[in-house]
């Protein structure tokens, strides 16, 4: 069993349900709500309404496993703690490494959405073809992002004050759009238009593909700050859960309206044609073409506070899931030092450095975004198999939160996030899965050149499903449906058959190799920590 590195501190119980809550919100709310209605009609037209059905129900799933699992450990960072739980080091690190990486890049995305917007009000920010940062943006943007992370050094009640009072302006301003939208402009033939949707698979296709995945998959911010609520068994679940019904309703009305704003001529040419000239970005180009000028204005401004307020809050995941990974030791453990204010300052210093290198690489906003999604979508496939797991082997653990039909919900969730690997496209799980081999080969190298098996096993034998599970969702991408970038060898209902499948025997191995019951039991221990009282 690894050994784990203790905090120096611990942190402050003052995230009530509501700040939870809204710090999920405020992470679904963010750069996505501009762009996605657009993207996901261009590609499904008026069943882009249920590709925001689909992506809820998918999220919905993911949410509620890891409800149970959370409330199980109530750690900040518990993403992290919960892989060792299962299935020891090797998938501890791996998954460690993936969740850091998936948080830290994040924020640095949202300071691009930041500066791109801002580039109409201050030209030279962004290169207008390319979208690129120039010179200028990059100083920009160290700057932002330094915010970001300095706004963090406060203690944790008053970072979910400010970002709760944005999260109230984020909720309003969809909504407020809905209304000045239908009030102005409102085509029913729009919806009954399927020139150029795409068909049936479009649906699916969206769903990764315009973002609708992208905007839903905040409800885990609530999950990292588990170790700073007073009653995770109450808080975490209401958080969870009540963060996506409340984006997904806004997302939906906002599709809606979208939608039915549009001109018919605008979609005379078929759904794909879609465009809008100039670079204010679909909402705020439609309010000017229905008569709402004054409320584009608004809609640009906000296209600053929103990414600005994810990026804000993505920086206090980041930190955390640093930490955890700093007490696991997946990460270097100076990570977990805590100082006396509740605030884990050298996870928030790393944080904002490996923010600027993600700036490097991907200088523009689509061009993160794009391996954000699937990799972020990967580190929440950990979650049935932990459950089970937990099921199996400490039948008898407290669970403030039961999830009733978890043998139903947990493969269901598994299947879910392998299909929505298969949608993300071919390219996208090249780049993934290439880059998770280069790492995994090099940590190998260094471990056994190094002489650390005779500290610790690696974890060969909980961990080696990893190998078949990776390499296989490659093979599905592969030979996928050329909907998304894939050979053709298998239709689209024939690949959700094998997906399914193959998810099913990958949870089924897992399970049978995962730690001894003694085993899973002692890190538990190291992990687990007591609720007692404290403020709401």
């Amino acid at each position: 069993m690894a050994d784990v590195a203790p905090s120096e501190a611990h942190l402050r119980k003052d995230a009530g349900p509501i700040g939870l809550m809204f710090a999920s919100v405020s992470a679904m709310i963010g750069s996505g709500w501009l762009f996605a209605s657009l993207h996901a009609a261009k590609i499904a037209g008026p069943n882009a309404i249920w590709s925001w059905v689909v992506g809820a129900i998918a999220v919905l799933l993911l949410a509620l496993v890891f409800s149970e699992i959370t409330t199980m450990m109530p750690k900040s960072g518990a993403l992290v703690h919960m892989s060792y739980v299962s299935h020891g080091t090797m998938v501890g690190r791996v998954w460690g490494w993936l969740l850091f990486f998936a948080y830290a890049s994040v924020a640095p995305v949202e300071v691009e959405a930041v500066l791109t917007y801002a580039n109409n009000y201050l030209p030279g920010l962004v290169d207008p073809q390319s979208g690129v940062l120039t010179s200028t943006g990059f100083i920009w943007a160290l700057i932002i992002l330094a915010i970001f992370v300095g706004l963090n050094f406060m203690v944790v009640k008053y970072v979910l004050m400010v970002n709760t009072a944005a999260t109230w302006w984020k909720i309003a301003i969809p909504l407020i759009t809905v209304l000045v939208l239908v009030s102005l402009s409102f085509h029913g033939s729009n919806f009954t238009e399927t020139k150029g949707d795409g068909g049936f698979a479009a649906i699916f296709e969206a769903v990764p593909a315009a973002g609708v995945i992208f905007s839903l998959l905040g409800f885990r911010q609530a999950i990292d700050m588990a170790g700073e609520t007073a009653n995770p068994s109450r808080n975490i679940p209401v958080a969870v859960i009540g963060s996506v019904f409340l984006s997904t309703v806004v997302y939906i009305l906002l599709q809606i309206a979208f939608i039915g704003a549009l001109d018919p001529k605008d979609i005379a040419g078929g759904w794909s044609t879609l465009h809008f000239a100039g670079a204010m970005g679909p909402l705020a180009a439609i309010s000017v073409t229905v008569g709402a000028a004054w409320w584009a204005t608004i809609l640009y401004a906000d296209a600053i506070i929103s990414p600005g307020a994810t990026g804000f809050i993505y920086s206090t995941a980041t930190s955390r899931v640093a930490m955890a990974g700093g007490e696991m030791k997946s990460l270097p453990p100076i990570l977990a030092k805590i100082n006396g204010n509740g605030v884990p300052v050298v996870a928030l210093i790393v944080t904002y450095v490996v923010g600027v290198i993600f700036f490097f690489p991907f200088p523009a906003w689509q061009k993160l975004v794009e391996i954000i999604s699937s990799l972020t979508v990967l580190t929440y496939g950990i979650g049935a198999v932990v459950l089970l797991h937990l099921r199996r082997t400490s039948p008898d653990a407290t669970r403030p939160f039961f999830l009733k039909g978890a043998w139903i919900i947990a493969p269901l969730s598994f299947i879910v996030s392998t299909w929505i690997i298969q949608w993300t496209g071919l390219d996208k799980t090249s780049y993934l899965f290439g880059a998770i081999l280069i790492l995994f080969v090099i940590y190998v190298i260094y471990y056994y050149a190094t002489g650390k098996q005779h500290q610790q096993p690696f974890g060969w034998e909980t961990g080696w499903w990893l190998i078949p599970y990776f390499a296989g969702l490659w093979l599905l991408s592969y030979f996928g449906p050329t909907t998304f970038d894939g050979q053709g060898l298998m239709t689209f209902p024939v690949s959700l058959l094998v997906g399914a499948i193959f998810s099913v025997v990958i949870l089924w191995l897992a399970l049978m190799v995962g730690m001894s019951p003694e085993d899973t039991e002692g890190y538990l221990k190291h992990i687990a920590v007591k609720e007692h009282p404290g403020k709401g």
